[in-house]
């Protein structure tokens, strides 16, 4: 007997499980567009204290975030400033930043992979 032509389907405990991965990541702002910052109060302090011009959490905030990546649009060294973003559950920087562009800030980007990979954030200045 061979397994083609046999259908799967979704168990009530398989969809629920999947549901719940799906909040969980949501939830800690994983999930794509998951990255408004209504939604994520740590995203959003952060770029609350790059607007009030600190003061930052850690001493590495503000330095010059130098794109060895590639990832974000060339510029000249210094147009590009690193900020944490706190993850909730530990006891060091952990992998979210915002990295800003220009001073004062015309653009910014946010990373939840540690440089990996970059979004572009749609702020409204006041």
């Amino acid at each position: 007997m061979t397994r083609r032509g046999r259908r799967r389907s979704f168990t009530p405990r398989l969809l629920g499980g999947a549901l719940l991965l799906g909040l969980a990541l949501l939830l800690q702002g994983l999930w794509p567009g998951g990255h408004d910052s209504a939604g994520h109060p740590q995203l959003a302090e952060t770029l609350r204290l790059i607007d009030r011009g600190g003061p930052f959490p850690y001493r590495q905030d503000g330095t010059t975030f130098h794109n060895r990546e590639g990832l974000l649009p060339a510029r000249p060294r210094g147009y590009y400033r690193e900020y944490t973003v706190d993850t909730p559950g530990l006891d060091h920087r952990g992998p979210r930043r915002v990295v800003t562009g220009g001073d004062p800030p015309e653009v910014y980007y946010y990373t939840e992979d540690h440089y990996r990979s970059f979004i572009e954030l749609e702020v409204e200045r006041p």
